[in-house]
């Protein structure tokens, strides 16, 4: 048994070769480096396993986007594998509801330093070399709704009990509520730390007795993605306790939203410019790697005018300053326009009686989610049906769909008054 301290590796949700389909439809887009960043991020992952010279990787649900459409997605994971193999590095992982056992057609033995926990039942193995018990079961089918945390096993003594667990825990925004489970079910199992996988965004839900973790996927997928991506580096202590858990970045496309406060500017030139100088902060605060943002403009301003009847022009105003700045290492996939007219404007607005009544119906419509949920079922159920299943994800959430409406309300209401 370890009387030193050791290091572990926590990832979770790699989606490895994730499509990523909606990319071909923007103008520029790099669809390449894209759909390859899955794969750059989990080489990354390994990279710092062995810089670090950790015991041992847990990948906790999810490596898979889905079942493979051929066996290159297996044999690159085999390769790094491979690496960690001749690094003397084990790993220990277990399915999610993205590459359920059901799910998967096609599979690829595995390396012999890799272990797959079966989905029947709970499973523990333990490093004697080290004092570690690693519990953990794997998902059968996509859609688990049974608390799994439940059957685990009690602590054994004189360990590290580690704890794999692919769940939304008590529930998660965007997520579905897979394997359900409370912190208390948790914490009767007396682990020093818990694995958790399945929520896309890192959050720590408890800090030390146990430890419970979501490390967030290794790298953004989408503009719902956003900010730094990676795995948590455990520290183990002699005494079998957590030292420290510590997040370290593996993204190499970094999704982020950019917002711009255009209260100030006059005109369109003025909101460019405003970009600019925030892009400018980003660049250099983002290493090498891709930067894809979103851009979203809001505010009170006299430029809603020209954004407004020109949102072409000003959108692609935006997407030439970040080629000139970023030096091809900058790509912005969206620009959304959110500002609203001065006070003079929207004076001018309300004494038009039928674009005043309109105004007023939209800002009842964004406060009720009943009424945009009946809207979208009446108006867009059709059009979402047609879309791929990346571009669906959303199209059930209130808040997208005040989103829309905010992008598309103030147009509306600027060209009719135009007319």
């Amino acid at each position: 048994m370890s009387t030193s301290t050791f290091k572990f590796l926590h990832a979770a949700d790699i989606h490895l070769d994730s499509p990523q389909l909606g990319l071909d439809r923007y103008e520029g887009a790099p669809v390449a480096e894209c759909r390859g960043a899955t794969r750059r991020a989990l080489e990354n992952l390994v990279a710092l396993a062995v810089r670090e010279r950790v015991a041992f990787v847990v990948i906790v649900g999810d490596l898979y986007d889905g079942d493979w459409p051929d066996y290159n997605t297996g044999l690159f994971f085999g390769k790094q594998m491979q690496r960690l193999r001749e690094a003397g590095i084990k790993v220990y992982m277990i399915r999610g509801n993205h590459d359920a056992q059901n799910k998967m057609t096609r599979d690829l033995r595995l390396a012999d330093n890799v272990t797959m926990f079966d989905a029947d039942s709970p499973g523990t193995e333990v490093l004697d070399d080290l004092g570690v018990a690693i519990h953990a079961q794997s998902f059968a089918r996509q859609a688990v709704w049974d608390n799994l945390a439940k059957a685990y096993p009690n602590r054994i003594a004189g360990c590290f009990n580690l704890g794999l667990l692919h769940t939304g825990v008590n529930g998660r925004e965007g997520h579905d509520n897979y394997a359900p489970c409370t912190l208390e079910d948790l914490r009767t199992r007396e682990y020093g730390y818990w694995a958790l996988g399945h929520i896309h965004k890192r959050e720590v839900l408890i800090e030390e007795d146990p430890w419970v973790v979501f490390p967030g996927n290794i790298q953004g997928r989408h503009a719902r993605e956003t900010g730094p991506k990676g795995c948590m580096l455990v520290t183990v202590d002699q005494h079998l306790e957590v030292a420290s858990a510590e997040p370290r970045w593996l993204d190499v496309v970094r999704w982020e939203t950019c917002r711009l406060d255009a209260s100030a500017d006059r005109d369109g030139d003025a909101v460019v410019a405003r970009f600019q100088d925030e892009l400018d902060a980003r660049i250099a605060a983002n290493d090498d790697r891709l930067l894809a943002l979103r851009v979203e403009v809001s505010g009170t301003s006299e430029a809603h005018a020209a954004l407004a009847s020109q949102a072409a022009r000003w959108t692609n105003e935006i997407r030439q300053a970040a080629i000139h700045a970023g030096d091809g290492r900058v790509w912005v996939e969206k620009v959304l326009f959110r500002t609203r007219p001065p006070r003079e404007l929207s004076e001018e607005l309300m004494a038009d009686a039928p674009l005043a009544e309109l105004a007023a119906f939209l800002d009842e419509l964004r406060g009720d989610d009943a009424r945009l949920e009946a809207l979208r079922s009446r108006a867009l159920d059709d059009l979402v049906r047609k879309l791929p299943a990346e571009m669906k994800e959303g199209f059930d959430s209130a808040a997208r769909l005040r989103d829309l409406l905010d992008q598309v309300g103030p147009l509306l209401l600027d060209r009719l008054r135009r007319r």
